[in-house]
Formats: structure tokens, sequence, C-alpha cells
């Protein structure tokens, strides 16, 4: 089916894959283990559903790491296409779940094609790693590498021709883009404590048109080119999170979600409120967490917070005014529970006496304390 048709080029979408021939001669740069790199000799770019996303068969996957070109060669060939003269990725995400957007300024024009999951593979530039690479095969500390699930690819396609310095630049701004996204919709890293920047197994390619008219040079920020990559980036890598993993700014207003990178969730975090409640307001709040996970004012309390204690472990703020900030924005979290901000002194006063800290016990302790002291005037 085709599914798209800009300057020089046909997208079409046929049961696991989406595939862009090319009309006319591009210059494409990507990532891809077969047929990437940089190449003038291809007739097009290809991302292909490989797996389900979670629970197939790890022989699939195993098969096809050890062979990239007999999977290469198998997924075209069985789509009639060209093996030798086309870049591929592959992914678990579902190709019907695909985001196309496109930008243009004075008939520059760049179109960004996504299929995107981060729910169990989202990670943070220098996270921890278990894998390395010798001699061809992937070892892993552990013994197995595990198959994480969870890949964002983008397909780029820009109607101008790019000088090769300018191909690489385009990389960096795709990458920032997504990057950007990510940050946009508060997903967390599911190896450390920070905000994810990808995914570890994300994938780009990107085709410029050889024109003959003189070359674009930069696809920084500053230009054009670089402010249209970042849009249609942005754009479509955001879209199709909220189509595959239903992703979107309105499912992130959760104190749980902005807390789940400090290793809680829902069970662990009700338990540990409930700790400084009595059983009749235990069972209460149980009732009721997801209403009071969910509102709006709880949610802004508690991403300051979070936010405040990013910018302690960075340096930003020094740690020795934590107790000031705490006590006070911990205040800020009850009053937002309890509704009763006219007391926001008195919790100051009972929350600096708590213990307080950046490391995941003590801060999610804290953040529990300062929710159970609003709830428990909150029906006073």
């Amino acid at each position: 089916m085709l599914i798209g048709e800009y300057d020089g080029i046909e997208i079409h979408r046929k049961e696991k894959i989406i595939y862009v021939n090319f009309l006319v001669q591009h210059r494409v740069i990507s990532t891809c283990g077969v047929n990437g790199g940089l190449r003038d000799d291809l007739e097009g770019i290809a991302n292909h559903q490989l797996c389900e996303p979670s629970g197939h068969d790890r022989k699939v996957l195993t098969s096809i790491a050890e062979s990239p070109v007999d999977y290469l060669k198998s997924v075209f060939e069985k789509y009639e296409l060209s093996p030798e003269k086309r870049a591929l990725l592959g992914t678990a995400a579902n190709m019907n779940y695909a985001a196309v957007e496109s930008q243009e300024y004075r008939g520059l024009k760049v179109v960004a094609i996504s299929t995107g999951g981060v729910e169990t593979n989202a990670g943070r530039a220098g996270d921890p790693a278990n894998i390395y690479e010798k001699d061809g095969k992937f070892i892993s500390a552990k013994g197995e590498v595990d198959e994480p699930h969870g890949t964002i690819n983008t397909i780029i396609i820009i109607n101008k021709e790019l000088t090769n310095g300018a191909m690489v630049r385009s990389l960096v701004t795709a990458a920032e883009a997504k990057a950007a996204a990510l940050q946009e919709l508060a997903v967390n890293s599911r190896y450390s404590c920070g905000l994810a920047t990808g995914t570890g197994t994300d994938q780009v390619g990107i085709a410029s048109r050889l024109t003959g008219e003189i070359p674009l040079t930069s696809a920084g920020k500053h230009t054009k080119l670089g402010e249209l990559i970042g849009l249609t980036v942005k754009k479509s890598v955001k879209k199709t999170l909220a189509l595959q993993d239903s992703l979107t700014p309105q499912s992130q207003r959760s104190a749980k979600i902005h807390l789940e990178r400090f290793g809680i969730d829902k069970k662990s975090m009700m338990e540990k409120i409930c700790r400084f409640l009595n059983e009749e307001q235990s069972k209460l709040l149980k009732k009721n967490f997801v209403n009071i996970n969910r509102d709006s004012v709880t949610v802004a309390a508690t991403s300051a917070l979070v936010h405040l204690r990013d910018k302690i472990e960075w340096g930003i703020l020094p740690e020795n005014c934590l107790p000031e900030i705490f006590s006070s924005y911990g205040a800020q979290l009850s009053a937002s529970i309890s509704g009763k901000f006219e007391r926001i002194g008195y919790y100051r006063e009972c929350l600096s006496r708590e213990q307080m800290g950046i490391c995941n016990h003590t801060f999610t302790n804290f953040i529990c304390k300062s929710f159970a002291l609003g709830f428990n005037e909150k029906w006073e």
C-alpha cells in the first residue's frame, strides 16, 4: 500500500514492513548493520518488524544477530525488493503505528517516518551496561545476553543534496530531537534513576536527494534544515509512542510515574505511604490511590521534588541546602493532598525532622511521608 509520495520517493507499507523507494538517486547515511554507513548507490531504506514486542522465541533474535545478511536477504526477497541495494532497520514495533511527519521551508522539505516503543528498553546515555563485543560476538558478564525490547527507528528523507559532513551532522540533530521528545514525555530510564534519552537499540537512516545543485553544508540547530529535522523527528517519535505504548503527556500525569526511576511501583508506593497511616486511612487511600496519584496539583508538587533532587545530584544545587529545599517542597506536596495550604508551615516543621537524602530509598520514603502527612488531614 502506498502511504506517502514526496519529491523523488514513495513510501509503502505491506504486512510487517515499511519501505521507501528512491525514484531518483539519494545519498544515504544509516546505522544499519548491512549496507549501512554512507552510501550513494542504494535504491531505498526499509523498516521491518522482526518479532513480537515481548515473549517471542529468542532463537529468532539470535539467528538474526548471527546472520544479519541472511535476515536482510530473506526480508527483501519476500517483498520482491533488491537486497543488495537497500538498508534495513529492524524492530519489534508495529508498522501500523508508524508516524509520518513532514515540514517545509522555501522548497526545502524533510519527511520523518518513525516507529517505536520504550516500555522496557528506555535508557539514558552513559547508563551502566553489561554487554561488550569481542571477535564479532556480544558477551555479557551475566553469562547470557538478554534481548531487550523497545526500539525507536526513524527514516528521514531530505529533498535537497547534503555534503557528507552535513549528512553526519543530521544524525546528531535527529538524535537530539529524539532525546527532546522523550524528555517532554518524561520517559524514565530502565537502567538508572535518570530520564531516558533513547533506547539501547535505536536505529536511523537518512537520505538526501542528489539534485546536482550546490549541496547544503550544515544540519545544525541554527539552520532551517536542522530545525525541520528536529520538528519532524520530535513529532513523529511522540506520535508513534502514543500509538504503540499509549504514551502521551496525559498518560504521564502521574506521581507514581515520576517516581518509578527511583525503584518504586504502585504497590510499594502504597505500602510506604500506608506505614504512616492508621488502618482505616490506609484502606481509604488504597481505594482512592488512582485519583490521588493523577491529581494535577499533586503531580506538580511531586515532579518539583523529583526535579530538585536531580538538580542536587547534578551539583546545580548544593547538597547542604537539601533540608531546607526538601522540607519546603515536601510541605507543598502535603498541602496539595490535604487541600489545606494554610498548613504549609506546620507540614514544613514536621517534615524537617524526617530523614532526607537523594539515594532512592531515602528519597522515596520522604515523598511517601509527605503524601501521608497531607492525607492524614484531608478529611479533618
